[in-house]
């Protein structure tokens, strides 16, 4: 561990944080899928037939070159009548990053404590 963080240590001082790149590739891996699924279930699908609307949304978008939040309303709706407007608000990728405060997930609260317990464990060594 010793080694790896002699390594990365120079390379996180120089490093450059690309936002925008970084947000498009969220969007692109398509994060937001369980989102969208959930999105269904709490419209009272079933989650198994969510699921399988999800994943051809999914194909969908990769197949026009689009994301979910990119996706236009009526494709949305051609595979499923239960969406409407707020799907973009369910699916949003901010909203998606901060409702997962579980330990080890990435809202910023939760990051902010595994930071803070990081350094705790790096003083004693």
């Amino acid at each position: 561990m010793s080694m790896c963080l002699t390594a990365f240590i120079p390379m996180i001082k120089t490093m450059r944080v690309l936002t925008q790149n970084m947000r498009a590739a969220a969007a692109g891996g398509f994060i937001n899928a369980t989102d969208c699924a959930d999105y269904l279930v709490g419209k009272g699908m079933p989650f198994r037939d969510a699921y399988k609307i999800t994943g051809s949304l999914v194909a969908l978008c990769i197949e026009m070159g689009l994301t979910l939040e990119t996706l236009p309303l009526d494709q949305y709706r051609r595979l499923c009548g239960l969406f409407d407007d707020d799907i973009y608000d369910a699916i949003s990728l901010d909203k998606c990053v901060n409702k997962r405060c579980v330990y080890g997930g990435p809202s910023p609260e939760n990051v902010q404590m595994q930071v803070c317990r990081v350094r705790e464990i790096l003083k004693s060594w």
